[in-house]
């Protein structure tokens, strides 16, 4: 080998290395990194841009009280294009960029992957792993069957969800005929199978008269799903649909003119409210974890403070996600109880069974299968709501208060732990 050769060779060799010691150097005394893979590009982009929003006030609030041990949260945006194969790929770039956190809601085929791809990850990188923290994707499968030591949610699953749903609808005497429609992938599965055997289980007397999937992301026109709706005599409607499938949904209820009630898990924002404005009062209904009149019941004054500085800084959209304060305040509270962020094992270890004081209540972080346990509310559209959701006019007022207890169903997870 010639000496311009070996030079060039050491050269390259010493630049690697700087690189990589800065990277170090950087992961150790640098921000507190999470990279947030969601949607930014497509049809559920503003479902995404309003989750990064959400997510970056949370970790400027933070900051302003002095981070994570005295370090900076920084949110990385990464555009997955609501592609379960994209999002793989974002998590081995975390990986690369020594990133031990990720987040990730919109669509239970994308968490299955990131799932999957985590614990392969930290299977054959002990020293730097990752920690997937799932603030919206709701397939009960996630904490049963594909439990993971490295998943946690901080949102209701979807059986919990139903349960709470079922049992208000249970007592609802102009409950006759019930339509299903749902996205096409595991969670609209999981809502079609469980809501059918909840109302032969709950609701002697009612039907389901209909029970639809579509494809994510591709029906412009819901008009023929109306039609089969007004067809079969429905007076209620069951949806899990989000984003822009929700909205077109509902606008489609609308200029239809069908006189139905809509229960859905994401009817209270990300534009929902906004497609059907005030025609919704007394019809839309959603089963969440907070809505803004929950502060008028409870006198929440300080967390009302909250939501207000984020609808000042983002008029556009509303505080939607409660959950996010919750998982951005427990992750604090594990990082410094585990004294460092990069020790993840260390930080799941404290998250598990974690009892957390949210504005809205005692939640829990359950140990057996890193599922959140939470208050839950039920609540409808209202025309008299102190605070509109998405600058509709019309916002939500609580119909009923589902404590903890029957907000919880049980686990069949098996969770392997290191």
């Amino acid at each position: 080998m010639s000496r311009n050769k070996k030079t060039g060779l050491f050269t390259g060799t010493m630049i690697g290395l700087s690189m990589a010691i800065s990277s170090i150097t950087y992961a150790q005394d640098g921000p507190i990194r999470i990279s947030y893979i969601e949607p930014l590009s497509g049809p559920f982009a503003n479902v995404g841009d309003a989750g990064l929003k959400h997510f970056r006030f949370a970790a400027e609030k933070i900051n302003e009280e002095g981070g994570i041990l005295g370090r900076d949260v920084e949110i990385v945006a990464m555009d997955n294009k609501q592609s379960p194969s994209e999002s793989v790929q974002l998590v081995q770039r975390s990986v690369d960029q020594g990133i031990h956190y990720v987040t990730q809601g919109n669509g239970s085929n994308v968490a299955g992957a990131i799932i999957e791809a985590v614990d392969r990850n930290n299977r054959r990188n002990s020293d730097n792993k990752v920690l997937y923290l799932n603030y919206a994707a709701v397939d009960p499968a996630l904490t049963n069957e594909r439990c993971s030591f490295y998943h946690f949610r901080f949102d209701a699953a979807s059986d919990i969800k139903l349960e709470a749903l079922s049992n208000y609808m249970k007592d609802q005497e102009d409950i006759n005929k019930i339509f299903l429609i749902n996205m096409d992938y595991s969670h609209g599965h999981f809502i079609s199978e469980r809501m059918k055997e909840l109302v032969e289980q709950r609701m002697p007397g009612v039907e389901v008269v209909g029970d639809v999937m579509h494809p994510i992301g591709q029906v412009r026109d819901f008009s023929p799903y109306i039609s089969r709706m007004q067809q079969a005599g429905t007076d209620t409607v069951v949806t899990g649909n989000w984003g822009n499938d929700l909205s077109l949904l509902v606008r489609a209820v609308d200029s239809a003119g069908l006189d139905v009630n809509i229960y859905t898990y994401y009817g209270g924002g990300l534009g929902s409210p906004a497609a059907i404005g005030p025609r919704g009062e007394d019809i839309i209904y959603q089963v969440t974890e907070w809505h803004a009149d929950v502060n008028v019941d409870e006198n929440l004054e300080e967390y009302e403070k909250w939501f207000q500085e984020f609808k000042s800084r983002y008029p556009e959209i509303d505080w939607y996600y409660h959950r996010i304060y919750n998982q951005m305040y427990m992750l604090k509270a594990a990082i410094e109880k585990a004294g460092d962020p990069s020790d993840v094992d260390a930080v799941a270890r404290a998250l598990e069974g974690m009892t957390f004081e949210s504005p809205t209540g005692t939640v829990t972080m359950r140990a057996e299968d890193h599922q959140i346990l939470q208050p839950m509310y039920l609540s409808v559209m209202d025309t008299d709501a102190k605070y509109d959701a998405d600058n509709s006019g019309v916002g939500f007022r609580t119909v009923a208060n589902i404590p903890v207890e029957q907000a919880t169903v049980g686990t069949t997870c098996n969770m392997r732990r290191p």
